[in-house]
């Protein structure tokens, strides 16, 4: 009787916690894949939001920035997504055209980022310039301009990422454009002799890079941060380009069909505060939007600081993403 008492206590006891766990609301936001590893930002801020939510927050990984934008696309309202997280500010006005996006209902004054951000739909959560990172072991001589990357030895290998696909690789196209104007098909048909591949994101890159099957990456001038701090060798840099360097903001924003938009509005704002940006530096080897109360690691202080950085208005790259993409494809021949 004790035994069989025993047993059904247990299983009371079991059933309870599963009851438990099934009543706790499901927030699903669509991020990168390279957010979501033990490496990478997503199990520390899943364990930190969940800590105050009472809730199961759920990462889905799918391609880079481009990619969310386009499956959101194709999901419409039927999205299981409450929050998307990871596009870039290059593509606000493409997001608003989907009109799937919620005013945000988030405080952003603590928002520290340069030339400033205000949006009512979306909430930035990281920043970096991108740079072409290069192997020192391999490369003696790195570019120290755009234009020396474009006409720089065509044995000398570069990997970059699909701007259709990637944000970083959405990125390059708008940095050629910047710096070259109407001469960027003419540039891109330059230096296609160098590019050994273009990947659908930035881990397939990376990961190219890190193997040591192509000495130059497009990526972030953060990126040598992580191989100091958790490799300790300096041996891979970000060169610095004497035109300057496009400024990438990554941002989130939440979805109208969210069965949970209470929720989504907490998590948008949780992604402000001092707990997810100290996250963000040694993770997703990024910038925090915010001034932290800890000063950042001092690596950090060793990177690349562009003198000057570029962009352009998110609104002339709506207008002519297409055209532009459609051009590059034409120009290195794909």
């Amino acid at each position: 009787m004790r035994i069989s008492c025993l047993v059904a206590t247990l299983f009371i006891g079991v059933s309870s916690a599963f009851a438990q766990e099934a009543d706790k609301p499901v927030l699903t936001v669509y991020t990168y894949d390279s957010f979501i590893p033990e490496w990478g930002p997503g199990p520390k801020v899943e364990a930190a939001f969940e800590a105050i939510c009472n809730c199961d927050l759920k990462l889905v990984g799918l391609d880079d920035g481009v990619g969310i934008l386009n499956r959101l696309r194709l999901e419409g309202n039927s999205t299981q997504a409450d929050v998307a997280l990871g596009m870039t500010t290059d593509l606000i006005p493409e997001l608003m055209a989907t009109e799937l996006f919620a005013e945000s209902d988030v405080d952003l004054s603590a928002i520290n980022l340069p030339g400033g951000f205000d949006d009512k739909v979306f909430v930035p959560f990281d920043y970096a310039p991108l740079a072409f990172i290069y192997d020192s072991e391999v490369v003696k001589t790195p570019p120290t301009s755009l234009a020396e990357l474009v006409t720089g030895d065509k044995d000398q290998k570069i990997a970059i990422m699909d701007p259709r696909t990637s944000t970083p690789g959405l990125g390059l196209l708008l940095w050629m454009k910047a710096v070259y104007g109407d001469d960027a098909a003419a540039k891109w048909q330059e230096l296609a002799p160098r590019i050994l591949t273009v990947t659908p994101g930035w881990s397939e890159a990376y990961g190219l890079f890190t193997k040591g099957e192509v000495p130059i990456v497009l990526s972030y001038t953060t990126s040598p941060a992580y191989h100091m701090i958790e490799e300790g060798t300096d041996r891979y840099q970000a060169a610095e380009f004497s035109e300057g360097h496009y400024l990438q903001v990554e941002i989130a924003g939440r979805l109208k069909s969210s069965k949970n938009p209470e929720l989504a509005t907490q998590f948008l704002q949780f992604t402000l505060s001092p707990e997810f940006q100290s996250i963000i530096p040694t993770t997703n080897w990024t910038l925090p939007v915010i001034d932290l109360p800890e000063p950042m690691p001092d690596e950090f202080k060793r990177l690349v600081t562009p003198a000057k950085t570029l962009a352009i208005d998110p609104e002339i790259v709506a207008a002519n993403r297409r055209a532009w993409t459609q051009e590059w494809l034409q120009a290195i021949g794909r």
